[in-house]
């Protein structure tokens, strides 16, 4: 075949897959305009799902919900309630309370030691599950009388860390057991690690199986440090202001997912 013949043969190719590249164009064409109505028919679909009865009902009564709670805490007043407000101002202990945390930790120094209280609202459940549902002469609810708390104390002279199970009880501390660990990381850390390894730790006798002198100074022990009835009124005050507005918190963020 001549040169000449090459260009023609090649000339009508080009031609012909250019009529073919010409002609696809409007095949996606074609398709785009289709794909917006599916797009829309979904987006319809979707707000249909988002609007039935049950979502709508719900998102309601979450609102009115978060509203009778914002009403609640207007009527009293305060930002800071004044039990707290007193207690910061005695600047000894320090309170670490992190927003969507059900634990509460205080802290404070005493001499050479590190001291630090936690205590969580999650068992303010508990107790109501386990109080007796009679009511006072005046038809209120009993107040909750008991609180778990746990101590730790180490100190920067010694590997070790002494921990102690507590109740907050009728305006008091009730000591459950001491338990001594030779190392602060195991008896301190909030790990699944360390929590399996003080299982496997023995902790010493229940508290009332101690000699009854030993008891005693055991508890001077603790009120030295400022373990006594003013911390064990303010932990359950503060367990329960706390839950609240955890409660709102948890209301809003609900509502909102809702009405996403």
């Amino acid at each position: 075949m001549s040169m000449s013949a090459l260009r023609t043969v090649r000339q009508l190719t080009a031609a012909s897959s250019r009529l073919r590249l010409c002609s696809k164009p409007a095949l996606r064409l074609s398709l785009s305009a289709v794909r917006p109505t599916a797009t829309r028919a979904f987006s319809a679909s979707a707000r249909s799902l988002q609007a039935t009865p049950a979502t709508s009902q719900l998102a309601q009564k979450l609102s009115e919900e978060i509203s009778y709670e914002a009403q609640v805490a207007k009527d009293d007043g305060h930002d800071v309630p004044e039990f707290l407000a007193n207690f910061s101002e005695t600047g000894t202990w320090e309170i670490k309370d992190t927003p969507g945390n059900d634990e509460v930790f205080l802290t404070r120094t005493f001499g050479n030691e590190s001291i630090r209280v936690m205590f969580s609202i999650a068992d303010l459940q508990s107790m109501e599950d386990e109080e007796d549902p009679a009511t006072d002469d005046e038809g209120n609810e009993p107040p909750l009388t008991e609180l778990r708390v746990s101590l730790s104390i180490s100190k920067p002279t010694h590997d070790g860390a002494l921990n102690a199970d507590l109740y907050c009880a009728n305006g008091g501390f009730q000591i459950a057991n001491w338990a001594f660990f030779k190392s602060a990381r195991i008896g301190q850390e909030l790990s699944i690690e360390s929590d399996f390894a003080r299982r496997t730790v023995y902790t010493g006798p229940m508290f009332e199986m101690l000699d009854s002198g030993l008891q005693e100074h055991f508890e001077s022990f603790l009120r030295e440090r400022g373990i006594d009835e003013e911390l064990a009124a303010f932990v359950p005050e503060y367990a329960q202001w706390k839950e609240q507005r955890e409660y709102v918190g948890w209301l809003k963020a609900v509502e909102s997912f809702v009405k996403a």
